[in-house]
């Protein structure tokens, strides 16, 4: 397995007007993010919009992303899906590619498996597909305590890690308290980042990583080397933008920011709606306080 550390974004999913993917333009993203000097990508998550994919496309895109990067940077690919069954397939589909792991969700359609059916959940998902497992712990009403992701890392060794996305940051500090040495702890609470880095995760994927890579690998950098009064100043610079991206249609907020900054990224798929005049105004200042050059879209 490739080691996961760092600055790991999410991809955006550029669709075509008739909600088709657009797989060179995928490939420019990949190859724009690793450029600004990420140390991973992630396709196919919530980001990505990958819960909307039939299964043909995102094995399709998976390989496009693979292909474009080489050995570059290692690949994650996203799985949300709502049974064990279907987490299967659509692992299997990507089984010989060549990621570097899956990001799983936890079931969640409105009927919540219990503890034991959930940590038999990724346990059946681990032996079947041979493949690392990364926990997505981001569904509100499917969060799995620190406890129970702890213990299923521990009882099934497939699962090598979490990427926390509770807006809650303790919950990362008991995830780093409870993990084994070789657990990846993984922060996705966005506009926290930088005591996240602090605490000692070991990376990040997290959306606001597609919208600024540069000045995200920046803050990594700083926080890694000590630079705290820099890493503070990033930190204050990339809040303005999460405030301005999130929302019900953050991933096209996201595609909004990259297109800003040369990132072909189009359109997302219905019913998502495209980012709004105010939030395209908050997306335009935000980059513009990150001093980033800012293309005429």
């Amino acid at each position: 397995m490739r080691k996961l550390f760092g600055i790991i974004p999410p991809t955006t999913t550029p669709f075509d007007i008739d909600g088709a993917i657009d797989y060179g333009a995928a490939r420019a993203q990949a190859r724009w993010l690793v450029n600004q000097g990420v140390h991973g990508l992630a396709s196919g998550g919530s980001t990505g919009e990958g819960q909307t994919f039939e299964v043909d496309e995102f094995r399709r895109l998976i390989a496009e992303t693979l292909d474009e990067v080489g050995e570059e940077v290692p690949v994650i690919a996203g799985v949300i899906v709502d049974s064990t069954r279907d987490a299967i397939r659509r692992a299997r589909a990507v089984a010989d590619l060549g990621v570097a792991a899956l990001q799983v969700t936890p079931v969640h359609y409105l009927f919540r498996p219990d503890e034991k059916a959930m940590l038999e959940h990724f346990r059946v998902l681990a032996e079947a597909t041979e493949l690392p497992v990364i926990i997505y712990n981001v569904v509100p009403w499917s969060y799995l305590s620190p406890q129970l992701l702890c213990q299923i890392m521990r009882d099934v060794p497939g699962v090598i890690g979490v990427k926390q996305s509770a807006g809650d940051l303790k919950l990362v500090a008991d995830l780093l308290l409870l993990a084994q040495h070789d657990d990846v702890i993984l922060s996705a609470v966005d506009p926290l980042l930088y005591p996240s880095f602090t605490l000692g995760v070991h990376g990040s994927i997290a959306a606001i990583l597609s919208a600024a890579p540069a000045a995200s690998v920046a803050l990594w950098d700083a926080v890694q080397s000590g630079e705290h009064r820099r890493a503070l100043d990033l930190h204050r610079r990339l809040l303005p933008l999460w405030n301005a991206i999130v929302g019900d249609n953050l991933p096209a907020c996201v595609k909004f920011a990259q297109a800003l900054q040369g990132c072909p990224s189009f359109f997302p798929r219905a019913p998502m709606p495209r980012a709004n005049t105010a939030q395209q105004t908050a997306v335009r200042q935000a980059l513009a306080g990150l001093c980033l050059e800012i293309a005429g879209v």
